[in-house]
């Protein structure tokens, strides 16, 4: 058959055209950095430098938020296309480097074309429109609903159903939080206040509103991140070395749970007698009511639950190793991060190391590792040796945080500290604070540093109690014995 040149030149363009959109827009695909426990989080190309989130809240905590997040990044390789990790919301618009990029989603990715490709090692900034949804409940992360507003909780993975970000500990980041929100509710977040709350516009339904702004002095990893809003009380008080110590409470709380508030400092001066001076700009206890199943460590303002405090017939002592608990992430997982999350071992065996060693007045610390000894072998067998620990069951992703991390893992550093002694021990814990601050860090460079303390190589060792099947020897008690397993824990 012979065509004309006017359908000729048609159907060459038609073709030329099928072609182009094929090569041009190949369907995006999810990536992520490859750790073994949550492979598709993460994103290679670049690290992150900072974070500025801005927010609006109009009084209901079941409606999604207005959302602008602007990203600050230095590319490490050539970037035809850049993935972050968002879920949980909608995005309107995005740009790069101030010109408009086209956008695709996959899986739990967004997948960012810049209108031309960025050259490695250059700075980058990504602005996203997106809102900012609340579904779900506590357990899922993310944003977690509470009587009078929202808090956050992003671990492990859930800090991109908030907000776009390379969800990883090892992309440590500064962050800014702009909130508006109705007058009568109180923001905080992470760091401290970078200006005066001042009246806006822009609030649903007319309302009177106020942008609160706050920035962080340390990096912090996303998962660490927190927003509170909500009808509450900001107490505050003076820690060590003048320390800013300020809690958020509901406001019709504040005076039941002060004798519970006012016990922060001394924790404080606790945890510095034993690693050294505390890691950031402030601190302190937001408790918020809600029932979330656990506490968390999130950076500079651990988030607890009201029923903790709340007349539950929780032993005083229990509520205060607790309390100890998510302040020991302060050092162990929030200043200094893990890499992987297999090294979670590393910041949940050390908040419960400090939280039994404040304990052990009345729970002895020998009693509470010979049990944990007992219960190794069945730990092990159901999650996994401490530093190489089990996947996640499909829909399940917070079931890495079980015994074998906590009370498994504090079990570690109590035969480290069975094989090397007491002083080379607490030389080893503040060696490894000072050196990887604001950091992240590896099981690796743990069993080196322990080694060069030590003056000999405990490779070896660490190998059997770190990544055995069965629970090796303790150092000192060779008449321990490990039997079964028991339940997880309930807080991280």
């Amino acid at each position: 058959m012979l065509l004309t040149s006017r359908r000729l030149r048609a159907a060459l363009l038609a073709a030329a055209s099928a072609f182009l959109v094929g090569a041009v827009l190949p369907a995006p695909v999810p990536l992520g950095i490859g750790d073994t426990l949550f492979p598709h989080l993460g994103n290679p190309g670049y690290d992150v430098l900072s974070y500025d989130i801005g927010l609006t809240y109009d009084g209901d905590n079941g409606k999604p938020l207005n959302a602008v997040t602007r990203i600050k990044a230095r590319t490490t390789e050539t970037l035809e296309h850049l993935n972050l990790d968002f879920a949980h919301g909608t995005v309107q618009s995005v740009e790069v480097n101030g010109a408009r990029a086209t956008f695709a989603t996959s899986g739990e990715d967004l997948v960012i074309t810049p209108a031309s490709a960025l050259s490695s090692g250059s700075r980058t900034v990504i602005t996203v429109k997106h809102t900012s949804n609340p579904v779900g409940d506590a357990s899922d992360g993310g944003w977690v609903r509470t009587g009078d507003g929202l808090a956050m909780a992003n671990q492990a993975d859930a800090a991109h159903r908030v907000f776009p970000c390379n969800d990883h500990p090892s992309d440590k980041a500064y962050f800014t939080f702009r909130v508006t929100a109705p007058k009568e509710q109180t923001v905080v977040a992470n760091g401290l206040p970078s200006a005066t709350p001042r009246a806006v516009k822009g609030v649903k339904g007319g309302k009177d509103a106020l942008s609160w702004t706050y920035t962080t002095r340390h990096p912090m990893a996303t998962e660490l991140a927190q927003v509170s809003i909500g009808k509450s009380a900001v107490l505050h008080r003076t820690g060590p070395h003048g320390l800013p110590v300020r809690d958020v409470v509901p406001a019709a709380d504040a005076k039941r749970l002060e004798p519970w508030l006012k016990k922060t400092p001394a924790h404080l001066a606790w945890m510095e007698e034993r690693v050294g001076r505390y890691p950031f700009e402030t601190y302190g206890v937001l408790i918020a009511e809600a029932n979330t199943g656990f506490e968390l460590e999130t950076q500079t303002l651990s988030l607890f639950e009201r029923s903790l405090f709340a007349g539950t017939g929780y032993p005083e002592w229990y509520v205060e190793s607790i309390m100890v608990h998510e302040l020991a992430h302060h050092w162990f997982g929030n200043s200094v991060s893990p890499r992987s999350w297999s090294d979670l071992w590393l910041n949940e065996g050390h908040a419960s190391w400090y939280e039994a060693l404040y304990a052990q007045k009345d729970r002895p610390l020998e009693e509470r590792m010979k049990a944990a000894y007992g219960n190794s072998d069945g730990w092990r067998r159901a999650g996994g040796p401490p530093a190489a620990p089990k996947p996640s069951q499909p829909g399940q992703k917070i079931s890495i945080f079980r015994p074998v991390v906590y009370e498994g893992s504090a079990l570690v550093l109590y035969a480290l500290r069975q094989e090397i002694g007491e002083r080379a021990f607490d030389t080893v814990e503040r060696r490894w604070v000072s050196e990887h601050r604001d950091a992240v860090a590896t099981t690796a460079d743990f069993v080196k540093l322990s080694s060069d303390v030590a003056g000999r190589d405990l490779a070896g060792f660490f190998e059997k109690w770190l990544y055995g099947q069965k629970t090796p020897p303790m150092p000192g008690h060779p008449e321990w014995k490990s039997a079964a397993a028991q339940g997880p824990e309930s807080h991280r």
